[in-house]
């Protein structure tokens, strides 16, 4: 049952002896309480009392009367810190009053049983927590810190009005709840879905369509989406375009309310919003927002990790759960009105362990309805195993190398990339294969960086191999170099001995990858090998279908490149399920969803999934259109 924060108040001053002094302060969801005396609340027990009293996410915060400054207090970290840790950088977020230490030897930060950290944390008055150094740094992650750190006070109102609202009145009248379609439905890209209760608007995902260039955004002006800035949340199931890409038009157009997003999520979509607008702006596009609406969307984020309820809206809280598609991929799963209904939005996901993630969660406490993708939904949509595809791989590594020539791997920069990078490794390090170089070109080393930031999203082996100093990182291996300028790039270019390149984006429709394409495509000794799904309207869809040329922009010019290097499409390495997977994830979940909604997938796709799950589990299913509305209850 929903509190007010006055309510909220009064049940947790029923708890808290009367001796001890705190304020209660709303920090978006959680409930933090804020005293001079953090030890008594967390030796006590009180919290967990207190969290099971108010069925909310407590956490403690110093007053900032205890709180050192951040000089003095990086003076003390100094002092106690032992040089053993190997400090790298230290961050201040004083929104969440919270010090975090990068070290390389996060055991001796702690020290024994906690005694260096809790010492930092009596001195300082601020908490504490410690990373390990990751092997491959993250400008990305350093400059979301930098920015978090010097919009502190900005970003503890927000998350106090983000609070308020959760906390809101009651609204009057009967419950109800319904799911429109603004976008991805019979259709792949701009995924964009409003969930409208009788209490909240909650808009899932906010994507671009990257195949065109006249009808790129989701149905915005759609009445039920209108107006924009009266949106209760947005939720984002992960970072690619065509489901993160239009957030900032949100915020250019006055939306100034949460993102909940996984922390991997936040990182790797501030990487590709940012190259959207670089890309764009180098092909002459009109850019639909600016990096002021970037800045905006990072300061409005709420991170959540899997696992982790919280509440979003009066009346509906969210969990996310791993996905299996890319670094923090996430199904959504909404409980709305204290539990009446249960809906799992699936995202992009990948239901079979792969070499970076776990099979996509099927274990949800309740779901009604699951809105399912159907990228691969149709009869003949299998695609090979893992262990397959790096068959593949070794074949045409194998055969480009032998004949003197060069491989060119469009990729995109998140997820593919490095899945390659450790299938390409494997080869090598096995001796199946001779090394060559492999360059990397484009913000694969940025999005492996963020990768190795964020090893707990990632398997245990894989999180191992990036935690100990065993020499097995595959991302540190000696053949992977980036590129690093315009420079390198025409002098690889130009070197005629065989190599390995790995460069975005991953459907030929623009970036550095269109460098080596021109020059390399029609010599019979190179290969182009594609790794991931090419979208209808695409470069590389068109190669796909057997075009035997194509035009290309040459120095101002269009000219039309002769494809006659061999070219190869390798399906296994996909972050999509495939139909037989779909239909496994559908099968484990217990109780089976009583209504069952296919997006993501052109009609014929979305059609033939939805009659197959109809027939297979006596359920309803929906393959609507864009701007069509399902009633939930």
């Amino acid at each position: 049952m929903r509190m007010s924060f006055k309510e909220l108040k009064d049940e947790i001053a029923k708890i808290v002896p009367k001796d001890l002094e705190y304020e209660v302060e709303l920090e978006a969801g959680d409930i933090a309480l804020v005293t001079k005396d953090p030890a008594s609340f967390a030796d006590s027990g009180l919290v967990g009392q207190i969290a099971k009293r108010v069925k909310r996410t407590i956490v403690l915060r110093p007053d900032p009367s205890i709180m050192r400054s951040q000089e003095e207090a990086r003076r003390l970290i100094d002092e106690v810190l032992p040089e053993s840790a190997g400090l790298k950088q230290v961050y201040f977020d004083a929104c969440l009053r919270e010090i975090t230490l990068v070290c390389d030897d996060p055991g001796e930060a702690v020290g024994r049983r906690g005694a260096v950290l809790n010492e930092i944390r009596d001195s300082t008055g601020w908490l504490v927590r410690v990373e390990r150094t990751a092997p491959v740094v993250s400008k990305t992650i350093h400059d979301i810190r930098g920015y978090r750190e010097s919009k502190a006070d900005e970003r503890r109102k927000l998350l106090k009005n983000f609070g308020l609202n959760i906390h809101r009145p009651t609204r009057p009248g009967a419950t109800w709840a319904r799911v429109t379609a603004l976008g991805s439905y019979r259709e792949v890209g701009r995924a964009c879905h409003l969930v409208t209760t009788n209490e909240s608007r909650v808009m899932i995902d906010v994507g671009v369509n990257i195949a065109s260039d006249t009808d790129p955004m989701p149905y915005f002006t759609a009445p039920e989406a209108l107006p924009l800035d009266k949106l209760d949340a947005v939720v984002l199931t992960h970072a690619h375009l065509d489901h993160a890409g239009m957030l900032p038009v949100l915020f250019r157009y006055g939306y100034r309310g949460p993102v909940y997003c996984t922390p991997p999520t936040r990182d790797l979509m501030l990487l590709l919003q940012t190259d959207f607008l670089k890309v764009g702006g180098a092909e002459g596009k009109r850019a639909p927002y600016s990096m002021e609406d970037i800045r905006q969307c990072m300061l409005h984020v709420v991170d959540v990790d899997w696992s982790r309820t919280t509440d979003i809206t009066p009346d509906v809280k969210l969990t996310f759960e791993n996905a299996g598609h890319i670094l923090g991929s996430s199904a959504v799963h909404l409980n709305i009105a204290d539990g009446k209904h249960n809906i799992v939005f699936s995202g992009d996901q990948k239901y079979e362990k792969s070499w970076l993630f776990d099979a996509a969660n099927v274990r949800f406490p309740r779901c009604e309805t699951l809105v399912i993708e159907s990228t691969y939904g149709a009869s003949g949509d299998y695609q090979p195993t893992r262990e397959e595809a790096t068959m593949e791989l070794q074949d045409i590594v194998t055969r480009t190398i032998e004949r003197g020539g060069k491989l060119i791997c469009p990729v995109f920069a998140v997820g593919r990339s490095q899945e390659v990078m450790i299938a390409v490794d494997d080869l090598f390090r096995s001796g199946k294969v001779k090394p060559v170089p492999v360059w990397l070109d484009g913000m694969i080393q940025e999005a492996t960086a963020i990768h190795a930031s964020h090893p707990d999203y990632l398997t245990s082996s894989l999180r191992r191999s990036l935690l100990t100093d065993d020499g097995k990182n595959p991302f540190t291996s000696e053949w992977f170099r980036p590129v690093q300028g315009r420079e390198l790039r025409e002098s690889i270019i130009m070197d005629t001995n065989p190599c390995i390149v790995l460069a975005t984006s991953g459907m030929l429709n623009g970036g550095p990858v269109m460098e080596y394409f021109k020059n390399w495509a029609s010599e019979t000794r190179n290969s182009l090998c594609f790794v991931g799904y090419q979208a209808e309207g695409t470069l590389g869809r068109r190669l796909q279908k057997g075009f035997g040329e194509v035009p290309m922009i040459i120095d101002g010019r269009t000219e039309m490149v002769k494809i006659g290097c061999e070219m190869v499409t390798i399906d296994g390495f996909s972050g999509h399920s495939d139909r037989r997977q779909l239909l496994d994830f559908v099968d484990q979940m217990s109780p089976t969803p009583k209504a069952i909604v296919c997006h993501h997938g052109d009609y014929h796709k979305c059609n033939e999934l939805g009659k197959t799950l109809r027939e297979r589990y006596n359920c309803r299913t929906y393959a609507p259109r864009n701007l069509e509305t399902v009633r939930l209850f």
